[in-house]
């Protein structure tokens, strides 16, 4: 739930979160809102990918992954699936030199068959020119689920048991997460869902298990710099025990 956060509080090293998640939602509402059409809203969304990424680049953010198009969305309309595939592309060809000038690794998760092979090689060739760049990463989730993810990562892993690389009491917590998509970035620290909508909509579901959830009211296409500077200053404001309690945190804090 979005908490009253005030100004002043820092985002310090210690209290910023090294991946943020962002479920963009409510493109469509915003366009209704105005008398506009869907398609409208999704390119004033290009907008806030914009400014989230800036906003988070300068505040030290490691990892941004957005949540761009879900494996559930191919239900929607067909023109406006198809001016969501046209404007993926540009988006593509239009911000991926700047993300390479701003030092900026672009990686693309999840099942690309479905995509037309223009946009898969345009995929290819926006993760190559970006492959080394260090400053963040912006993990682009298309065509992603959670149990797509859980369930390719299984089916690789049963794989490997069937040829005799691994025996079933090798299949740990880590090796699993280490065959997901992200497996080997940090996991997320702070989730966020615009829109006013409080569920996670199978985005993720491995990674989540710890996160923090910030949820905001604001359409995604408003969701820029001063709405996100929210969302990190609410992150610092919490204390993430992970399973302990107050005082085991707190002796933890005055050891260090």
């Amino acid at each position: 739930m979005t908490g009253t956060v005030t100004a002043d509080i820092p985002v310090s090293a210690d209290s910023r979160p090294r991946h943020v998640a962002i479920i963009m939602d409510g493109n469509n509402r915003w366009a209704k809102a105005r008398r506009l059409g869907g398609v409208a809203g999704h390119k004033a969304g290009v907008d806030a990918v914009r400014a989230v990424v800036e906003t988070c680049a300068r505040a030290g953010v490691e990892v941004l992954t957005l949540f761009a198009f879900s494996s559930e969305n191919w239900r929607r309309p067909k023109d406006e699936v198809s001016a969501l595939m046209k404007l993926f592309l540009m988006a593509l060809e239009r911000e991926v030199r700047k993300l390479h000038r701003n030092n900026i690794r672009l990686r693309i998760i999840g099942d690309r068959s479905a995509f037309s092979p223009a946009l898969q090689e345009h995929m290819a060739k926006a993760e190559a020119l970006t492959r080394d760049n260090t400053r963040m990463t912006l993990v682009i989730a298309a065509n992603y689920g959670g149990h797509w993810d859980i369930t390719q990562a299984t089916r690789r892993i049963a794989a490997k048991v069937r040829d005799g690389e691994l025996a079933p009491s090798d299949i740990t917590d880590d090796l699993i997460q280490q065959h997901l998509c992200i497996g080997d970035l940090p996991m997320p620290d702070l989730m966020i869902r615009t829109a006013g909508e409080q569920r996670i909509s199978n985005f993720l579901l491995w990674h989540l298990a710890y996160t923090e959830f910030y949820f905001s009211p604001v359409f995604w296409p408003d969701f820029k710099e001063e709405e996100m500077q929210k969302a990190l200053q609410a992150y610092a404001g919490r204390q993430r025990r992970f399973g302990q309690t107050d005082d085991q945190i707190a002796a933890r804090a005055a050891q260090q």
